[in-house]
């Protein structure tokens, strides 16, 4: 809206995954939910009402995202700017790619994380459980670690003997599978960018390569990507602007996803409006070295509802990371007091108990790879307690306080001293 009020021409492809239609975008071409990676279904602006404005595709995915983009290119009103969202569904998993990427890395052995065999020092009792309890249970394995899901056993590797074996060979069909994926989004971004070069875009339009978030390819024998851990925190971020961005220049710059919005705002000539939480980082652009934010914040509120990964919030600065596990649901009154994890009791069934509140603590200057959590250490103190008050802050500034969940509230008061 606000890049229509600067004379936009707006437009959103690809993928959407929200219920509401994008109605304020003047033409939209997206994906149900999350979509099919083949043969998928789109809604479309101009094919009926919403939600019921569906166009039937053959094909893959990327493919297709990328031909509607195109075919939008070619369509606009050639005489005004343009501002697009072109939005792949790849790669999410289950990853899923054409069958012209068979051969791809086939004969190639993917490096593996240590940490996906050993790691006596990293975690909490929110990630392991008392006395390891929960080890089993918590994040979603590459290995055989977790009882139901685990790509050893989603791939049929259960009859490997072997323990490591079978770990080797279900992350090397993972992550094979997840850069076919990504190979799938390359080769297209490839023919969005021939297309811009060949029609005189290619030097006057702003270009952001980005994610909504990392992905855990093994470390710490996880998947999935609602950690705070490096791998999934951290977000791609590339972008081209000739004008103000020398080439390969890079910052060391800590940067909010909220911040987006505002940066391209003022570099489409307009200004930030009250309501949009982030801040331009314009300045970077051309300025690679300056300071931004000392700290970011990151929450994940789904409390295993996905992937068993237990709610919990944190900050990140450039040197190091604390993080709260405070193992509730937001919504405990919709999903119940006890939906929390699955324990097994001596008669063999199952039933939810509460997760552990625990923190965690990594000096990433010396440990880039969370190995190690040094909460409890005492050298440490000082700047833990620092980065508590500026959890208290960056919640506040977000309107991300728990004050409305009396559960929550009452866990993180009972061990915020911990």
């Amino acid at each position: 809206m606000e890049m229509k009020k600067l004379g936009y021409q707006t437009a959103m492809t690809g993928k959407w995954h929200l219920k509401k239609e994008p109605a304020a975008y003047d033409y939209y071409n997206v994906l149900p939910g999350q979509g099919h990676y083949f043969d998928p279904k789109f809604r479309v602006a101009d094919a009926g009402a919403w939600p019921n404005n569906f166009v039937q595709h053959e094909g893959y995915v990327s493919d297709i995202i990328t031909d509607i983009t195109l075919d939008y290119l070619e369509k606009r009103d050639k005489k005004k700017p343009f501002f697009l969202m072109h939005h792949h569904k790849a790669p999410h998993d289950d990853f899923e790619y054409p069958e012209r990427y068979d051969s791809y890395l086939a004969d190639v052995d993917i490096p593996e994380p240590a940490s996906l065999y050993s790691q006596p020092f990293f975690g909490s009792e929110a990630t392991l459980g008392r006395n390891g309890s929960l080890r089993d249970r918590i994040g979603s394995s590459v290995s055989s670690r977790h009882p139901y899901r685990s790509y050893a056993h989603q791939y049929g590797l259960d009859s490997v003997a072997d323990e490591n074996q079978r770990t080797h060979l279900a992350f090397q069909e993972y992550t094979k599978r997840y850069l076919r994926c990504v190979k799938g989004v390359d080769d297209n971004l490839g023919r969005l960018f021939s297309y811009l070069k060949e029609n005189d875009l290619w030097d006057n339009t702003i270009i952001v390569y980005t994610s909504d978030q990392g992905m855990m390819l093994g470390e710490h024998d996880y998947m999935d990507k609602r950690w705070m851990y490096e791998e999934s925190m951290r977000m791609p971020f590339i972008m081209r602007f000739p004008d103000k961005i020398a080439a390969g220049s890079r910052t060391k710059a800590i940067v909010n996803n909220t911040d987006y919005a505002p940066t391209l705002l003022e570099l489409a000539g307009g200004k930030v409006p009250d309501y949009m939480q982030g801040e331009s980082f314009a300045n970077i652009l051309e300025n690679p070295s300056e300071a931004f934010h000392e700290a970011t914040y990151y929450r994940y509120w789904m409390h295993l509802t996905h992937h068993d990964v237990p709610s919990h919030f944190g900050v990140r600065t450039e040197e190091s990371k604390l993080m709260f596990y405070y193992g509730e649901h937001y919504l405990p009154e919709k999903y119940g007091k006890n939906t929390h994890t699955w324990i097994e009791d001596p008669s063999d069934t199952y039933h939810f108990e509460p997760t552990p509140a625990a923190w965690e603590f990594y000096d990433l200057s010396l440990d880039p790879k969370e190995l190690v959590n040094r909460y409890k250490d005492p050298s440490y103190a000082d700047e833990i307690a620092r980065l508590k008050k500026e959890i208290i802050s960056q919640r506040e500034r977000y309107n991300e306080t728990d004050k409305d969940y009396a559960n929550i509230q009452l866990v993180i008061d009972r061990h915020w001293n911990d």
